[in-house]
């Protein structure tokens, strides 16, 4: 086992760095303060093959509970994931296949694996026991919980005000959620403050069996890059394999009112210069320099020092001069695909709607300012411009 680091001022800023809210801060501080290995817990539904970089904000948190010396449980949600979280959503989520869900998580150690320490992390899949609850077991459970409390949710008590329909299924999922913590026996919860409810399922179960009650650690969410939350669904991500270009380019197209917590939540700058950084913005920097900055730091951080200085340096031939990048990844086909299949593969365009919205919206073109009519071209070598700031080699193999 690790040496447990009781550093008071360590403790402090894991306390505080974009942290919204602890229950119980006073306890979980005294826990960590008290030398002894705790076990710290976070679930994730693989529902998308790639990790963004807002889901990597409670990763970066895991890591420095390791850092700490204190035992990382990373759960796989490959069973709740096929009846879907319904906590931000407004519609009725879809749920996944088990195929769906295997093809998700091909790369998931792998782009984890540029977080957290590996060789100290705990993989589970939850599939492993909640796959083997009893109906009599998890009739017993739900009797945890009300119907007025499930109701009570925004989320629910919107759809239901508004006559949309509410699956049974998705008021199980704060359960299966809450009998992880059992499960895994977690002394801390982390996630998203999205995620509240769910967390707080996890000490009510705890409670009926007899547990301590895990301690939860919730984040502000980050916002993708259209000001929304973000998400995979909605196609507005940064993800941590992003090519360093895609990254750069991404980061720079990021509403200026979020620079601030973007440093605070994805990257490793000291707290003190992030608030230099702030009165820099308010004395009357430019927030382009400041976004060139932060897109430095994340390329850095994801890929390499050499990555992240040729990545502005395309950046600023492309959007200062109106050239095209000197580094573009070579997409590689056969002439029977059509180039959208390429580009999906390489999550350039996040669907085949969006491939379709660009094309028709006259925004995609080739090297010479041609505009790009047919949705269903097949490959060819061709150098597309995407949109504003998305770039493509297409190249016939």
């Amino acid at each position: 086992m690790d040496k447990i680091i009781t550093d008071e001022k360590k403790i402090d800023e894991l306390l505080v760095r974009g942290v919204e809210d602890i229950i119980v801060k006073e306890e979980l501080k005294a826990a960590l303060m008290s030398g002894r290995q705790l076990r710290i817990k976070l679930g994730v539904d693989p529902t998308g093959g790639k990790i963004h970089i807002g889901r990597a904000v409670p990763l970066r948190k895991l890591r420095e509970f390791q850092k700490l010396g204190h035992q990382v449980v990373f759960i796989v949600g490959d069973f709740t994931a096929q009846v879907g979280d319904a906590s931000d959503k407004t519609e009725k989520r879809p749920m996944l296949t088990r195929a769906q869900i295997d093809e998700n998580l091909k790369d998931y150690k792998s782009q984890i694996s540029k977080i957290l320490d590996i060789s100290k992390t705990e993989f589970v899949y939850n599939n492993d026991w909640l796959s083997k609850l009893t109906f009599g077991e998890l009739t017993t459970l739900a009797e945890c919980f009300s119907v007025q409390q499930m109701l009570a949710r925004r989320n629910f008590k919107d759809r239901y005000e508004a006559g949309k329909e509410i699956s049974l299924r998705e008021f199980l999922y704060p359960i299966m959620q809450g009998y992880d913590s059992v499960a895994v026996k977690a002394d801390v919860e982390i996630g998203g403050n999205d995620q509240l409810f769910n967390l707080k399922a996890g000490r009510i179960i705890q409670e009926y069996y007899g547990m301590s009650k895990q301690s939860i650690m919730t984040f502000e969410m980050l916002d993708g890059t259209d000001g929304r939350k973000m998400s995979t669904s909605w196609g507005n991500i940064i993800t941590i394999v992003d090519e360093p270009f895609d990254m750069f380019g991404k980061i720079m197209a990021v509403h200026d009112d979020l620079i601030i917590k973007y440093f605070m939540l994805t990257t490793d700058v000291s707290l003190e210069e992030i608030q230099n950084i702030e009165i820099e913005l308010k004395n009357g920097a430019n927030p382009k320099d400041i976004k060139m900055r932060l897109a430095t730091e994340l390329v850095t951080m994801y890929h390499t020092e050499k990555d992240a200085a040729l990545a502005k340096n395309s950046w600023i031939e492309t959007f200062s001069n109106k050239g095209v990048p000197e580094t573009i990844e070579e997409i590689i086909g056969s002439e029977e695909k059509e180039i959208v299949e390429l580009l999906l593969e390489k999550g350039i365009v996040a669907s085949k709607a969006e491939w379709r919205r660009l094309v028709e919206g006259n925004a995609v073109s080739d090297e010479e300012g041609n505009l790009i009519n047919d949705t269903k071209e097949k490959v060819r070598n061709v150098t597309l411009k995407i949109g504003k700031k998305r770039f493509a080699k297409i190249v016939v193999g």
